[in-house]
């Protein structure tokens, strides 16, 4: 496998809709969106509630067996597998979801279900945890290799350390300066790489 054949990538709201899942889980819990949620990042604001109310709650999510059966963002299924299987890239990705190894072995059961082999390794940190350092390690080793997010920070911690930044574009990061390419969907990206 050659090394500029990797692609390095972020999971929820990249490759799997974490908050399509997230919503459902939380509907079911008793809680509803407010007005103006697709522009917040932030998942207290996006349900009324505290900032530290809406952490607890996604880790607890994270760590549920709701989290093995996220559905695929937009058309990232497909053209990952397009990537993968015409192009001969493989993917690594980088997720800050827990440190609970059943939520890591949920994570990979559902990439491996909705992707095949296409990810050769799964990174797992805490939730809400920042990449800065992981980012640090895989960029040394990835140089000059695609990096995909949707948070800008991450993309910029990416960025900085000699990784081409894709951001996977969304109602609470549109408005947001960049360092690096900004799409709509896989279809895009997918056409921008190849």
């Amino acid at each position: 496998m050659k090394k500029n054949k990797v692609i390095l990538t972020d999971i929820d709201g990249v490759v799997l809709d974490w908050e399509e899942g997230f919503n459902v889980w939380m509907q079911h819990h008793g809680h509803e969106l407010v007005d103006g949620y697709q522009f917040q990042y932030n998942v207290g604001l996006r349900y009324g509630m505290t900032r530290e109310q809406g952490n607890k709650l996604v880790k607890q999510f994270n760590e549920s067996a709701a989290i093995g059966f996220l559905p695929p963002l937009r058309d990232a299924q497909w053209y990952i597998n397009l990537l993968h299987e015409k192009h001969g890239y493989k993917f690594i990705a980088i997720t800050s979801l827990s440190l609970d190894p059943y939520a890591k072995e949920l994570r990979v059961r559902n990439l491996k279900k909705l992707m095949g082999d296409a990810f050769i390794e799964v990174v797992c940190l805490d939730t809400g945890a920042d990449k800065d350092e992981i980012l640090a390690e895989y960029g040394a080793k990835y140089s000059g290799n695609y990096w995909i997010e949707d948070k800008p920070e991450n993309l910029k911690a990416g960025t900085i350390q000699g990784l081409k930044g894709i951001l996977i574009e969304h109602g609470h990061n549109m408005n947001e300066e960049v360092d690096g390419k900004v799409v709509k969907n896989w279809e895009e990206l997918y056409t921008y790489i190849t």
